[in-house]
């Protein structure tokens, strides 16, 4: 079984460009300024619509104030719960 590290250093995912690297323009990762993060294409090899990344996953939390507001969770909740380190 390989690691991360090792499944992409292999030589078949090499031969067809599955490791990917994305930016994370303006995004912070679990706490890190990462520039760019190596992430997995679409295994489809569709010629007339070949599928795009568009932009490297969220990081972790990255949305977790629009997904509570959106449960109608307020500004004040939010901020009391990030207080408590619940979230």
């Amino acid at each position: 079984i390989n690691d991360v590290g090792l499944a992409f250093a292999d030589g078949q995912v090499k031969a067809r460009s599955i490791a990917v690297t994305q930016p994370t323009v303006g995004s912070e990762f679990a706490g890190f300024n990462v520039d760019a993060i190596a992430t997995i294409a679409s295994p489809l090899r569709l010629q007339d619509t070949p599928p795009v990344l568009r932009r490297a996953p969220p990081s972790m939390g990255q949305h977790t104030d629009e997904v509570l507001a959106e449960l109608g969770f307020d500004a004040a909740k939010i901020a009391a719960l990030k207080a408590a380190h619940i979230i």
